[in-house]
């Protein structure tokens, strides 16, 4: 049997989604809070995001945690509700609640392969039971479809019979990763799907991602809040800082040359054997602010080495350089020689 294919990867012109204004929200406090003090707080994990993916690429989004990656994540699959804005999947608008086809087409592999299984069956019930409810291939072709699954991901076909707690998580990652792949959807979304193993494991996870990119003709989103592990596998990365994305730029061009003064104290933080780096100061200082009291103007400017007076009164634009269209910033000083001149960390005004 051949490998199997996503299922909706059809010739088309236009990105695979494209997200508009799309804004996550949480209440948070008491019931007592709110009827007695009359509080009312707003979390805004996800705040007014403008993001196209294209068909086959590999997108990066990354940012310390608490940026509200993996709500933007849980968000385009439809795990979570969106308070405001729309999606568009291939030419068409997602309704808020997923059904049949649009649930199938974008999976997602969760962070912690530990938890994201059910320990009470096995690796062969769990995808028989997804193939099945979805009618993905007819009964008769379960199993054999089951096998090819395992082997797609490096698995043989021994691990059918066996529970997740016999795995290691590496091998327990490769069975969620499959998982995914049973319905065969057009966007896979991984999760931070290498921080919860042990290091000498997240090469061949990354690796194996790669390859399935490849073999399938997958769109890829992968969520991770340390640059150095998207380098190697995706072709553009979105940053995000607070519910915004505040660059955006194909990756070379992101590395070689940064124009956020977030981005550029991320990738000062990239541990490096240079003598001597060990002695150099933080390359960003302070918490980021709670997003339940976002600041004025430019959500960075409290941490920002750059800030002025402007980054207090005008929250700015991801808007895009002269040089390339495909690079973008939200930064007043984004594109300029302030900018390009910025040092790697340091705090700016309250």
């Amino acid at each position: 049997m051949t490998a199997p294919e996503p299922a909706g990867q059809t010739a088309g012109s236009g990105p695979l989604l494209t997200a508009s204004g799309l804004s996550v929200t949480f209440n948070v406090g008491s019931a007592f809070g709110a009827r007695i003090r009359k509080e009312n707080f707003v979390l805004r994990a996800v705040d007014g995001i403008d993001l196209e993916i294209e068909r086959g690429e590999a997108l990066a989004v990354v940012g310390e945690s608490g940026s509200g990656k993996s709500t933007l994540a849980r968000a385009l699959t439809g795990i979570t509700p969106v308070a405001a804005g729309e999606m568009i999947f291939d030419g068409r608008k997602l309704a808020a609640r997923r059904r049949g086809r649009d649930r199938r087409r974008i999976q997602m592999v969760f962070q912690d392969p530990y938890s994201s299984l059910n320990p009470r069956l096995t690796v062969g019930s769990m995808l028989s039971e997804l193939l099945k409810v979805h009618k993905v291939v007819p009964r008769s072709e379960v199993e054999s479809f089951s096998r090819e699954l395992l082997n797609l991901v490096g698995l043989s076909e021994e691990a059918l019979p066996a529970y997740p707690r016999q795995f290691s998580g590496g091998q327990r990652q490769r069975v969620a990763i499959a998982r995914a792949l049973a319905l065969r959807p057009d966007l896979l979304i991984a999760d931070e799907p290498v921080s919860a193993l042990d290091v000498s494991v997240q090469a061949t996870i990354l690796n194996l991602l790669r390859d399935l990119r490849a073999e399938l003709g997958l769109t890829l989103m992968l969520i991770s809040h340390n640059l150095a592990v998207v380098r190697h596998l995706c072709n553009r990365v979105a940053v995000m800082y607070l519910g915004r994305i505040v660059e955006l730029a194909p990756t070379e061009e992101l590395f070689s040359n940064p124009q956020h003064p977030y981005t550029q104290a991320l990738l000062a933080a990239i541990p490096t054997l240079e003598p001597g780096s060990w002695d150099e100061e933080p390359a960003i200082t302070g918490d980021p602010p709670s997003p339940l009291n976002i600041p004025s103007g430019c959500r960075f400017r409290t941490r920002c080495p750059l800030a002025e007076q402007i980054c207090h009164d005008q929250d700015p634009e991801l808007r895009a350089g002269a040089a390339s269209a495909a690079h973008r910033a939200a930064c007043h000083f984004a594109f300029s020689a302030a900018g390009a001149a910025a040092p790697a960390g340091g705090a700016g005004q309250d």
